[in-house]
């Protein structure tokens, strides 16, 4: 029998024990992620297994874990991006990023991200009518984990007088920088602050490259 994708399927998960047992320990301590084999069925009708993460703060009834913001300032110059600076431990390295978090219980992402906006950078944004305004649901890292996020477009109107003096509401243990770039310039930027010693955000570096292509091709 030819492979086929319609042969895939889960047939079992479970906890993983032995040499991942620590990792498994502080990972339901932490109450994020869940290691786990998953057991499954291939496109060449075989039985195979796969070790993988498992965001556990999903709330009950959500789609998604959380969301990722793209905020454009509407300044006179034109267009500029909202990034951040923020420290990642697993790789050592300040990573540039978009704002984002994860939803609470009965949350929408729309919601979530308005919130999340003003909690990382004291912006007041408005999420864009339209498709554009929230995104299909995106998978972060699905060769390892389950997480996944909708991105959401939010516009931020500087002349709104609660843009002007910001005052964000970060949590003790966050340590965060925003600074904007001039949308059109994106793909240049992460060049250069990948020169400079940081890493860059899938997120921030697919949304670049998106740009670069559209100009490239002349795609409007």
């Amino acid at each position: 029998m030819a492979p086929s994708l319609s042969n895939a399927r889960v047939e079992k998960q479970e906890p993983l024990g032995s040499i991942f047992f620590a990792a498994l320990e502080v990972a339901l301590l932490n109450e994020l992620t869940l290691v786990k084999r998953t057991t499954y069925n291939s496109a060449d009708n075989k039985q195979r297994t796969w070790e993988s993460a498992s965001r556990l703060t999903r709330p009950k009834g959500s789609l998604i874990d959380g969301v990722g913001i793209v905020a454009i300032l509407e300044k006179s110059s034109g267009p500029e991006i909202l990034l951040q600076k923020q420290y990642r431990p697993p790789i050592d390295k300040v990573c540039i990023e978009v704002p984002a978090g994860l939803v609470d219980e009965g949350e929408s992402a729309e919601t979530c991200a308005v919130r999340e906006l003003k909690e990382e950078t004291g912006y007041v944004g408005k999420v864009m009518e339209g498709s554009l305004g929230v995104t299909p649901v995106m998978f972060n890292d699905p060769g390892f984990c389950n997480t996944n996020l909708n991105m959401v477009h939010v516009t931020v109107d500087m002349s709104d007088p609660e843009n002007q003096t910001l005052k964000p509401e970060l949590e003790e243990n966050e340590f965060i920088e925003s600074f904007t770039v001039p949308l059109t310039n994106l793909y240049e930027e992460c060049r250069k602050l990948e020169r400079e010693g940081y890493a860059i955000d899938a997120r921030v570096g697919t949304l670049a490259e998106g740009i670069e292509v559209a100009k490239k091709w002349k795609i409007t």
